[in-house]
């Protein structure tokens, strides 16, 4: 199962927001995402049961479900 974890990349990403639940991230550096490999703009991160996702531009995204959080990957 593929799982991402923002502090591991912490080095190349941009903290947006981060309610302690959620979190949006910007990717400076081209990180590859974990479902597709192509690089993202961002992530959205939600521990959360429900969440609201924030709006989107149109753009494609990926999802990825690890053990306790599910990621959004904007490209």
């Amino acid at each position: 199962m593929p799982a991402f974890d923002a502090h591991d990349h912490r080095h190349a990403l941009k903290q947006l927001r981060d309610t302690g639940d959620t979190s949006l991230w910007a990717n400076r550096d081209g990180i590859p995402c974990p479902a597709c490999g192509a690089p993202f703009a961002r992530v959205f991160t939600t521990r959360e049961e429900t969440t609201r996702v924030p709006a989107n531009d149109g753009s494609r995204f990926c999802l990825v479900r690890d053990d306790d959080a599910v990621h959004l990957f904007r490209h």
